[in-house]
């Protein structure tokens, strides 16, 4: 995408971009006969999870984050953390707006699991540094 020059524009012109995609994969599946459910973001559950006091900032690979555990998340990013409707967009053009004048994004807070991890806290974060094509992102990581 060619940048306009004016941030809140860029992040408007994202923001439609990401969430034609997300709404072009889910038509592609239906069409196709396919799971349409699968498309969506994992649900982790961490109700048996046993509070850590060894929890890090580091730095994670942004592809390695695969689910949420927070079930309502599930129905505001697809499988690919692309929004999957507009009650996303006030906030997600924040911080596209913050991250584009390089403002400083507090970590998001994951929790590690077996494919990768899943996000407690920081899914508008993680949505948007996976638009812009972030290789990692800073995140909180607690143990499963």
């Amino acid at each position: 995408m060619i940048p306009t020059g004016n941030p809140h524009m860029d992040a408007q012109r994202a923001f439609d971009r990401a969430s034609r995609a997300s709404r072009r994969t889910t038509l592609v599946a239906r069409l196709r006969r396919q799971c349409v459910e699968c498309m969506r973001l994992q649900v982790h559950d961490t109700r048996h999870r046993a509070p850590t006091h060894l929890d890090a900032v580091r730095e994670i690979p942004v592809e390695a984050i695969h689910a949420t555990v927070e079930p309502h998340r599930a129905t505001q990013f697809d499988a690919h953390f692309r929004p999957a409707g507009k009650r996303t967009r006030a906030r997600w053009e924040r911080l596209w707006v913050a991250e584009q004048r390089g403002e400083m994004i507090p970590p998001i807070s994951v929790v590690a699991t077996r494919g990768g991890y899943a996000v407690v806290d920081g899914h508008h974060r993680v949505s948007v540094a996976k638009s812009r094509g972030a290789v990692t992102i800073d995140a909180v990581v607690s143990a499963a």
